[in-house]
């Protein structure tokens, strides 16, 4: 299937718009969340994996302001030809901009999938040497349970993942493992 871009421009693309280090761990992340669900769920994990990486491509330049966060995404992946699919899933991935609710599993799977990447990172770093490998499925099945723990990881978008069939301890367990899997290049 042609998707509009590849994975190469993908990065050019998040390189050009984001300059925080966080911010980009945080699109691979959430890439490697997309594409281990895909792969779980035998979705198109190329499809789901773009999704993930590209869906905050606007937040540096919309800052803080939830209403515009997701619109200049969706005009820079239009104006590269990107397929409509990854673009409704970015922009819906931010309800509170659009007029319409996630209605796909690949919608909920991205709200779900980006959302528990801070919840593992914050639990990760709680750990003395910082690092995912350090960190078990159960911690973050609790951390989970902590509503204080790291608390703008919005719990009841992280349970979206039932939506998609995955109840949150396998969703949990899936997302550390995904994550674990690129911990190098994450720095963690």
């Amino acid at each position: 299937m042609d998707y509009g871009i590849t994975r190469e421009r993908a990065l050019e693309l998040l390189r050009q718009h984001l300059t925080q280090t966080n911010l980009i761990n945080h699109s691979l992340a959430s890439e490697a969340v997309l594409g281990k669900l895909a792969r779980h769920l035998g979705a198109d994990e190329t499809l789901w994996s773009l999704t993930g990486l590209l869906h905050d491509l606007d937040v540096e330049l919309t800052k803080d302001d939830m209403n515009r966060h997701t619109h200049e995404t969706a005009r820079i992946l239009r104006e590269e030809g990107v397929v409509e699919d990854i673009i409704e899933a970015i922009c819906l991935h931010n309800e509170q901009a659009h007029e319409r609710h996630r209605n796909q599993q690949l919608h909920h799977a991205l709200a779900a999938g980006e959302t528990i990447t801070g919840l593992i990172t914050a639990t990760a770093l709680v750990y003395p040497d910082k690092k995912l490998a350090s960190v078990k499925p159960k911690s973050v099945r609790k951390r989970y349970k902590e509503k204080l723990f790291a608390a703008g990881a919005n719990r009841e978008t992280i349970s979206e993942c039932e939506k998609i069939g995955i109840n949150v301890p396998d969703f949990c367990d899936l997302c550390l493992e995904a994550m674990q899997e690129i911990a190098p290049e994450l720095g963690l």
